[in-house]
């Protein structure tokens, strides 16, 4: 029996924007509850609830995780194979 496997998660890619955010990001615990963010719309990014907005350009989505106190703007490619991290909030 081949073994079982968990959901394919989507590849994590940042915008310049966010990739500076998350670079500037020094605290171990914000580092940490951004990564549990990252995980969880890697899994399901569909997951988050959509913005709204005009139909240019992808659809924006918003995760926010009030316990961790953490917030991504992120959007999927067509295949949700990878979400597109636009913003964070920590």
């Amino acid at each position: 029996m081949a073994p079982r496997h968990g959901p394919r998660r989507a590849r994590i890619a940042f915008s310049d924007a966010a990739a500076k955010q998350v670079e500037n990001t020094t605290s171990e615990a914000e580092v940490h509850a951004l990564d549990r963010a990252l995980v969880v719309i890697s899994v399901d990014p569909d997951l988050g609830e959509p913005l709204p907005g005009g139909s240019a350009g992808p659809r924006l989505r918003q995760y926010v995780d009030e316990v961790e106190a953490v917030r991504v703007l992120y959007y999927v490619t067509a295949l949700k194979t990878v979400v597109v991290v636009a913003y964070v909030e920590i």
